[in-house]
Protein backbone atom coordinates (compact mmCIF):
# COMPACT_ATOMS: atom_id res chain seq x y z
CA UNK A 1 0.00 0.00 0.00
CA UNK A 2 1.23 3.27 -1.04
CA UNK A 3 1.52 6.23 1.39
CA UNK A 4 0.41 9.49 0.58
CA UNK A 5 3.05 11.90 0.60
CA UNK A 6 2.52 16.08 1.90
CA UNK A 7 2.84 17.98 -1.11
CA UNK A 8 5.49 20.56 -1.62
CA UNK A 9 6.15 23.93 -0.47
CA UNK A 10 8.90 26.14 -1.50
CA UNK A 11 9.73 28.25 1.65
CA UNK A 12 12.66 31.07 -0.25
CA UNK A 13 14.27 32.80 2.94
CA UNK A 14 16.99 35.29 3.24
CA UNK A 15 17.59 39.12 4.42
CA UNK A 16 16.48 42.36 2.88
CA UNK A 17 17.92 42.95 -0.60
CA UNK A 18 18.83 39.87 -1.08
CA UNK A 19 17.58 39.27 -4.38
CA UNK A 20 14.47 36.78 -3.12
CA UNK A 21 11.80 38.45 -5.41
CA UNK A 22 13.17 38.07 -8.80
CA UNK A 23 14.39 34.50 -7.84
CA UNK A 24 10.84 33.51 -6.35
CA UNK A 25 9.40 34.79 -9.55
CA UNK A 26 11.93 33.06 -11.73
CA UNK A 27 11.41 29.80 -9.73
CA UNK A 28 7.61 30.31 -9.88
CA UNK A 29 7.92 30.41 -13.68
CA UNK A 30 10.29 27.12 -14.03
CA UNK A 31 8.70 25.35 -11.48
CA UNK A 32 4.77 26.34 -12.50
CA UNK A 33 4.34 27.79 -9.10
CA UNK A 34 2.34 30.63 -7.42
CA UNK A 35 4.44 32.87 -4.81
CA UNK A 36 2.71 33.99 -1.07
CA UNK A 37 4.53 37.18 0.44
CA UNK A 38 5.84 36.70 3.71
CA UNK A 39 6.11 39.98 5.19
CA UNK A 40 4.50 42.52 6.94
CA UNK A 41 5.12 45.72 5.30
CA UNK A 42 3.95 44.08 1.47
CA UNK A 43 0.36 43.74 2.95
CA UNK A 44 -0.20 47.17 3.24
CA UNK A 45 -1.72 49.68 0.02
CA UNK A 46 -0.05 52.75 -0.70
CA UNK A 47 3.62 51.30 0.17
CA UNK A 48 5.17 50.57 -2.88
CA UNK A 49 8.50 52.13 -3.46
CA UNK A 50 9.86 51.72 0.47
CA UNK A 51 8.91 48.18 0.74
CA UNK A 52 10.14 47.11 -2.61
CA UNK A 53 6.93 45.47 -3.66
CA UNK A 54 7.40 42.89 -6.70
CA UNK A 55 6.24 45.51 -9.72
CA UNK A 56 3.09 44.99 -11.77
CA UNK A 57 5.08 43.53 -14.35
CA UNK A 58 6.11 40.64 -11.87
CA UNK A 59 3.05 40.36 -10.85
CA UNK A 60 1.18 40.09 -14.42
CA UNK A 61 3.59 37.04 -14.79
CA UNK A 62 2.82 35.18 -12.06
CA UNK A 63 0.05 35.09 -9.25
CA UNK A 64 1.06 37.00 -6.27
CA UNK A 65 -0.44 36.93 -2.88
CA UNK A 66 -0.74 38.64 0.78
CA UNK A 67 0.07 41.99 -1.50
CA UNK A 68 -1.79 45.05 -0.51
CA UNK A 69 -4.59 43.68 1.16
CA UNK A 70 -4.58 45.80 4.37
CA UNK A 71 -5.24 49.51 4.34
CA UNK A 72 -2.13 51.20 6.57
CA UNK A 73 -4.84 52.08 9.01
CA UNK A 74 -5.20 47.96 9.98
CA UNK A 75 -2.87 45.81 11.98
CA UNK A 76 -2.08 42.18 10.83
CA UNK A 77 -1.14 39.73 12.63
CA UNK A 78 1.09 36.56 12.87
CA UNK A 79 -1.75 33.99 13.55
CA UNK A 80 -3.78 35.95 10.95
CA UNK A 81 -0.64 35.62 8.31
CA UNK A 82 -0.73 32.22 9.33
CA UNK A 83 -4.42 31.41 8.60
CA UNK A 84 -4.42 32.91 5.53
CA UNK A 85 -0.97 31.50 4.47
CA UNK A 86 -1.82 28.13 5.04
CA UNK A 87 -5.15 28.59 3.67
CA UNK A 88 -4.05 29.74 0.26
CA UNK A 89 -0.69 27.44 0.31
CA UNK A 90 -4.10 24.57 0.25
CA UNK A 91 -5.63 26.20 -3.08
CA UNK A 92 -2.51 26.35 -4.94
CA UNK A 93 -1.35 22.46 -4.79
CA UNK A 94 -5.33 21.58 -5.55
CA UNK A 95 -4.38 23.76 -8.83
CA UNK A 96 -1.93 21.75 -9.46
CA UNK A 97 1.05 24.27 -8.63
CA UNK A 98 3.92 24.76 -6.07
CA UNK A 99 3.00 27.22 -3.16
CA UNK A 100 6.45 29.45 -3.06
CA UNK A 101 6.33 31.41 0.03
CA UNK A 102 9.16 34.20 -0.05
CA UNK A 103 9.70 36.94 2.17
CA UNK A 104 12.09 38.51 5.30
CA UNK A 105 9.38 38.46 7.71
CA UNK A 106 10.91 35.62 9.90
CA UNK A 107 8.52 35.67 12.74
CA UNK A 108 5.94 34.61 9.87
CA UNK A 109 8.87 31.59 8.94
CA UNK A 110 8.91 30.37 12.12
CA UNK A 111 4.97 30.61 13.03
CA UNK A 112 4.17 29.20 9.57
CA UNK A 113 6.49 25.54 10.50
CA UNK A 114 6.34 25.49 13.86
CA UNK A 115 2.59 26.37 14.80
CA UNK A 116 1.62 29.14 17.32
CA UNK A 117 0.89 29.70 21.03
CA UNK A 118 -2.45 30.38 22.26
CA UNK A 119 -1.63 34.16 23.47
CA UNK A 120 -3.24 36.72 25.75
CA UNK A 121 -5.44 39.16 23.39
CA UNK A 122 -3.69 42.63 23.20
CA UNK A 123 -4.87 45.26 25.74
CA UNK A 124 -5.44 48.81 24.68
CA UNK A 125 -4.82 50.35 27.58
CA UNK A 126 -1.69 48.83 28.66
CA UNK A 127 -0.82 49.09 24.96
CA UNK A 128 -1.16 52.72 25.19
CA UNK A 129 0.80 53.16 28.30
CA UNK A 130 3.84 50.73 26.61
CA UNK A 131 3.66 53.31 23.66
CA UNK A 132 4.12 56.24 25.91
CA UNK A 133 6.82 54.98 28.09
CA UNK A 134 8.88 54.47 25.26
CA UNK A 135 8.54 57.82 24.26
CA UNK A 136 9.78 58.86 27.35
CA UNK A 137 12.02 56.13 28.75
CA UNK A 138 13.47 55.23 25.17
CA UNK A 139 13.84 51.88 24.33
CA UNK A 140 17.06 50.20 26.17
CA UNK A 141 14.87 51.13 29.34
CA UNK A 142 12.05 48.80 27.89
CA UNK A 143 14.67 46.00 26.78
CA UNK A 144 15.85 45.77 30.26
CA UNK A 145 12.70 45.94 32.04
CA UNK A 146 12.16 42.79 29.86
CA UNK A 147 15.52 41.03 30.88
CA UNK A 148 14.00 41.47 34.59
CA UNK A 149 10.84 39.32 33.74
CA UNK A 150 11.54 37.10 30.89
CA UNK A 151 15.76 36.85 30.15
CA UNK A 152 15.23 34.53 27.39
CA UNK A 153 12.89 36.98 25.46
CA UNK A 154 14.75 39.82 25.77
CA UNK A 155 18.31 37.69 25.04
CA UNK A 156 15.94 36.78 21.32
CA UNK A 157 14.38 40.34 21.20
CA UNK A 158 16.46 43.33 19.85
CA UNK A 159 16.43 46.60 21.66
CA UNK A 160 15.91 48.05 18.18
CA UNK A 161 12.99 46.14 17.41
CA UNK A 162 10.58 47.63 20.38
CA UNK A 163 7.60 46.54 18.77
CA UNK A 164 8.14 43.05 19.88
CA UNK A 165 9.69 44.30 23.30
CA UNK A 166 6.33 45.79 24.22
CA UNK A 167 4.40 43.04 23.05
CA UNK A 168 6.69 40.63 25.03
CA UNK A 169 5.88 43.16 27.99
CA UNK A 170 2.69 43.34 27.51
CA UNK A 171 1.93 39.44 27.65
CA UNK A 172 3.74 39.59 30.71
CA UNK A 173 1.61 42.11 32.61
CA UNK A 174 -1.94 40.61 31.37
CA UNK A 175 -0.85 37.06 32.34
CA UNK A 176 2.27 37.05 34.92
CA UNK A 177 3.96 34.96 32.62
CA UNK A 178 6.73 35.28 30.75
CA UNK A 179 6.20 34.89 26.75
CA UNK A 180 8.53 32.58 26.65
CA UNK A 181 6.79 30.40 28.75
CA UNK A 182 3.84 30.02 26.01
CA UNK A 183 5.86 28.50 23.38
CA UNK A 184 7.71 26.10 25.76
CA UNK A 185 4.55 25.00 26.96
CA UNK A 186 2.63 24.72 23.37
CA UNK A 187 3.26 21.92 21.67
CA UNK A 188 3.99 22.57 17.19
CA UNK A 189 1.95 22.42 14.81
CA UNK A 190 3.68 20.30 11.72
CA UNK A 191 3.09 21.81 8.61
CA UNK A 192 1.18 19.68 6.22
CA UNK A 193 3.74 20.27 3.47
CA UNK A 194 7.12 19.17 2.40
CA UNK A 195 8.49 21.94 3.10
CA UNK A 196 11.50 22.90 1.40
CA UNK A 197 13.67 25.74 2.93
CA UNK A 198 16.51 27.83 0.90
CA UNK A 199 17.74 30.51 2.05
CA UNK A 200 19.71 32.85 -0.34
CA UNK A 201 22.15 35.79 0.65
CA UNK A 202 25.48 37.68 -0.60
CA UNK A 203 28.30 36.12 0.01
CA UNK A 204 29.85 38.51 2.42
CA UNK A 205 28.49 41.38 4.45
CA UNK A 206 29.89 44.38 2.82
CA UNK A 207 28.40 43.25 -0.02
CA UNK A 208 24.68 43.29 1.20
CA UNK A 209 25.57 46.70 3.25
CA UNK A 210 26.03 48.29 -0.29
CA UNK A 211 23.39 47.02 -1.94
CA UNK A 212 21.24 48.56 1.13
CA UNK A 213 22.78 51.96 0.59
CA UNK A 214 22.34 51.88 -2.94
CA UNK A 215 18.54 50.83 -3.34
CA UNK A 216 17.22 52.98 -0.76
CA UNK A 217 19.08 56.16 -2.79
CA UNK A 218 17.43 54.46 -5.83
CA UNK A 219 14.23 54.35 -3.40
CA UNK A 220 14.29 58.16 -2.92
CA UNK A 221 15.18 58.84 -6.62
CA UNK A 222 11.56 56.96 -7.19
CA UNK A 223 9.72 59.17 -5.24
CA UNK A 224 9.75 57.44 -1.80
CA UNK A 225 9.62 61.04 0.09
CA UNK A 226 6.46 61.42 -2.20
CA UNK A 227 4.97 58.19 -1.45
CA UNK A 228 5.26 58.56 2.50
CA UNK A 229 4.21 62.05 1.83
CA UNK A 230 0.95 61.15 0.67
CA UNK A 231 0.24 59.18 3.94
CA UNK A 232 0.83 61.15 5.66
CA UNK A 233 -1.28 63.73 4.50
CA UNK A 234 -3.98 61.58 4.87
CA UNK A 235 -3.92 62.51 8.93
CA UNK A 236 -5.53 59.26 10.66
CA UNK A 237 -1.94 57.96 10.62
CA UNK A 238 1.22 58.27 12.86
CA UNK A 239 4.40 56.51 13.65
CA UNK A 240 3.19 54.56 16.11
CA UNK A 241 1.11 52.04 13.68
CA UNK A 242 2.71 48.99 12.55
CA UNK A 243 2.55 49.87 8.89
CA UNK A 244 4.46 53.70 9.60
CA UNK A 245 6.87 51.82 12.18
CA UNK A 246 8.31 49.38 8.86
CA UNK A 247 12.13 50.39 8.27
CA UNK A 248 12.28 53.51 5.96
CA UNK A 249 9.16 54.71 6.62
CA UNK A 250 9.39 55.47 10.24
CA UNK A 251 12.56 57.38 8.99
CA UNK A 252 10.76 59.22 6.37
CA UNK A 253 7.84 60.19 8.84
CA UNK A 254 10.61 61.94 11.31
CA UNK A 255 11.78 63.73 8.28
CA UNK A 256 8.60 65.21 6.61
CA UNK A 257 7.53 66.05 10.81
CA UNK A 258 10.87 68.20 10.87
CA UNK A 259 13.02 66.16 13.30
CA UNK A 260 15.86 65.17 10.25
CA UNK A 261 17.34 66.81 7.56
CA UNK A 262 17.16 64.59 4.09
CA UNK A 263 20.90 63.33 4.59
CA UNK A 264 20.53 62.49 8.58
CA UNK A 265 17.01 60.94 7.27
CA UNK A 266 18.62 59.15 4.79
CA UNK A 267 21.24 57.50 6.92
CA UNK A 268 19.23 56.48 9.49
CA UNK A 269 17.16 54.35 6.93
CA UNK A 270 20.32 52.94 5.60
CA UNK A 271 21.53 52.36 8.94
CA UNK A 272 17.93 50.81 10.50
CA UNK A 273 17.77 48.48 7.31
CA UNK A 274 21.28 47.21 7.89
CA UNK A 275 20.05 46.45 11.52
CA UNK A 276 16.92 44.52 10.45
CA UNK A 277 18.95 42.37 8.08
CA UNK A 278 21.61 41.38 10.61
CA UNK A 279 18.50 40.38 13.09
CA UNK A 280 17.42 38.03 10.11
CA UNK A 281 20.83 36.33 10.12
CA UNK A 282 20.49 35.67 13.43
CA UNK A 283 16.76 34.04 13.19
CA UNK A 284 17.75 32.75 9.58
CA UNK A 285 21.00 30.90 11.53
CA UNK A 286 18.45 28.81 13.05
CA UNK A 287 17.16 26.84 9.55
CA UNK A 288 19.33 24.12 9.97
CA UNK A 289 17.50 22.08 7.92
CA UNK A 290 17.77 24.76 4.88
CA UNK A 291 20.15 24.50 2.01
CA UNK A 292 22.03 28.07 1.37
CA UNK A 293 22.60 30.00 -1.75
CA UNK A 294 24.92 32.86 -2.76
CA UNK A 295 22.40 35.60 -4.13
CA UNK A 296 24.45 36.35 -8.00
CA UNK A 297 26.37 33.01 -7.77
CA UNK A 298 26.66 31.77 -11.56
CA UNK A 299 23.79 29.73 -13.08
CA UNK A 300 21.67 30.74 -9.37
CA UNK A 301 18.49 29.46 -10.61
CA UNK A 302 19.54 26.31 -12.38
CA UNK A 303 21.00 25.18 -9.20
CA UNK A 304 17.76 25.97 -7.14
CA UNK A 305 15.82 24.55 -9.65
CA UNK A 306 17.33 21.31 -10.01
CA UNK A 307 17.86 20.84 -5.85
CA UNK A 308 13.83 21.70 -5.59
CA UNK A 309 13.56 18.93 -8.10
CA UNK A 310 15.78 16.47 -7.02
CA UNK A 311 13.73 16.88 -3.27
CA UNK A 312 10.50 16.53 -4.70
CA UNK A 313 11.26 13.51 -6.55
CA UNK A 314 13.15 11.96 -4.34
CA UNK A 315 12.13 11.86 -0.23
CA UNK A 316 14.46 9.38 0.39
CA UNK A 317 17.70 11.35 -0.74
CA UNK A 318 16.19 14.19 1.33
CA UNK A 319 15.77 12.11 4.58
CA UNK A 320 20.04 11.30 3.46
CA UNK A 321 20.86 14.77 3.34
CA UNK A 322 18.81 16.02 7.04
CA UNK A 323 19.95 12.86 8.59
CA UNK A 324 22.15 12.69 11.15
CA UNK A 325 25.43 11.07 11.68
CA UNK A 326 28.56 12.01 9.45
CA UNK A 327 25.79 13.70 6.73
CA UNK A 328 24.37 15.56 9.48
CA UNK A 329 28.29 16.77 10.34
CA UNK A 330 28.83 17.16 7.44
CA UNK A 331 25.56 19.49 6.70
CA UNK A 332 26.33 21.74 9.71
CA UNK A 333 29.86 22.30 8.91
CA UNK A 334 28.84 23.11 5.41
CA UNK A 335 26.19 25.91 6.74
CA UNK A 336 28.53 27.11 9.46
CA UNK A 337 30.98 28.02 6.50
CA UNK A 338 28.08 29.59 4.66
CA UNK A 339 27.19 32.18 7.70
CA UNK A 340 30.91 32.58 8.08
CA UNK A 341 31.37 33.98 5.10
CA UNK A 342 28.37 36.90 5.01
CA UNK A 343 29.71 37.85 8.61
CA UNK A 344 32.76 39.46 7.27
Amino acid sequence: MSIMQPPPAILLMGPTASGKTALAVQLAQALNGEIISVDSALVYKGMDIGTAKPTLEERGRIPHHLLDILDPSEAFSTGQFRTLALALMAEISQRGKIPILVGGTMLYFNALTGGLAALPEADPAIRARLDLELENQGKYALHQRLAAVDPEAAARIHPNDPQRVQRALEVYEISGRPLTSFFTTDKAQALPYQAIKLIVAPPDRKILHDIIAQRFRIMLAQGFIEEVQHLFNRGDLNEKMPAIRAVGYRQAWSYLQGEYDLETMTEKAIVATRQLAKRQFTWLRRETDADNFFSGQKDLLAQVQALVISKINDRCRQQTITGGGKNGDAILESKNMFFDSVDT
